[in-house]
């Protein structure tokens, strides 16, 4: 109230003023209210969730379930991943057996096949040396044409040359591919072994388990509902996977160093609950104008997170409202 009107009200109630003035004696003879900040206790969730999106087709567990590292969490349908991975074995296999077959020469049979037309022709060379040896001595005694001893000598050079040629087809019938053939077959091979890792890869994915454990903080899905690729199903909560966020006045934040230690206080905590400063924000949690006034600079408050002991993490829980008060020394 201005200067006019006080004195008036002082006049009309001097009762009044006497109380007002006994009041505003008592609070300056009270005790200050103890330094501290106010917070609240956050937990560092991990949020399960699969690479590939799908149909939720399986969900074994509940919020507040515990879990150990490995249970199953949930299931997206898979029908797709497994004929995609069935067809990648397939081609993996018809791809090994390419490979396999440029490392070996022709089959039995067909090697018995040449085999035996190479006798033969050895038959036929040697009837057609016969008969020029025949058209040979005929001709020397005037009975034959020179002719026909040409003749009987073409035959006998056309026996043997299917004898070489003969020859030839049986010793590359027990040659294996070419070399650059064979690592063409051996590079197929690999592509589709690789095609079979990807298949195998996707089918386990759709198929989740706990990193660690913890406890289930939340489901987000219920079984038959459709999940996109990387959205979180399910979020774990980890032993000691809470911290305590609380905002520090800008006129107090320049005597705090991560390290440090803090007492934390809650509702049925019982005795003040030690926790270290892992974090200082580097900037005000609200920006004011450029520029400050002292008004205004009596308004900035910078977030610190303090993270307690693992063996008291557990006497927290997300959400709860603290009190925190800096600690002169580390606790014991």
């Amino acid at each position: 109230m201005t200067d006019s009107v006080f004195p008036r009200f002082i006049r009309r109630a001097p009762g009044r003023a006497a109380v007002l003035a006994l009041v505003a004696g008592l609070l300056a003879c009270g005790e200050a209210p103890p330094a501290g900040w106010s917070g609240y206790v956050e937990g560092d969730y991990v949020h399960v969730s699969s690479p590939l999106g799908g149909r939720l087709d399986t969900l074994t567990v509940r919020a507040g379930d515990r879990v150990r590292k490995g249970d199953a969490l949930f299931a997206l349908d898979a029908q797709a991943e497994q004929a995609e991975q069935a067809e990648a074995r397939a081609r993996l296999a018809g791809t090994l057996a390419q490979a396999a077959n440029t490392t070996k020469g022709r089959r039995s049979d067909e090697v018995a096949v040449t085999r035996a037309q190479l006798a033969q022709a050895r038959a036929q060379a040697a009837l057609a040396h016969t008969a020029w040896v025949r058209q040979r001595d005929l001709l020397a005694q005037g009975f034959v044409s020179p002719a026909s001893q040409d003749a009987a000598r073409a035959a006998l050079d056309q026996a043997n040359a299917r004898v070489t040629e003969l020859q030839a087809a049986l010793r590359v019938a027990a040659l294996p591919a070419r070399s650059d053939e064979t690592d063409a077959a051996q590079a197929q091979a690999e592509a589709a072994r690789q095609v079979l890792r990807q298949s195998e890869w996707r089918l386990a994915q759709k198929q989740q388990t706990a990193p660690a454990d913890a406890q289930v903080a939340e489901v987000f899905f219920r079984v038959g509902e459709t999940v996109a690729p990387g959205q979180p199903v399910l979020s774990l909560l980890p032993p000691g996977g809470v911290k305590a966020r609380f905002y520090v006045p800008e006129t107090e934040v320049g005597a705090l160093a991560t390290g440090q230690w803090v007492g934390l206080r809650c509702d049925g905590c019982g005795e003040p609950i030690p926790a270290r400063i892992i974090r200082i924000a580097s900037g005000p949690e609200f920006t004011p104008p450029v520029i400050y006034s002292n008004a205004q600079r009596a308004r900035l408050v910078f977030l610190v997170e303090a993270a307690p002991r693992p063996a008291d993490a557990n006497r927290l829980h997300p959400g709860q409202p603290l009190d925190v008060s800096p600690l002169a020394q580390e606790p014991k």
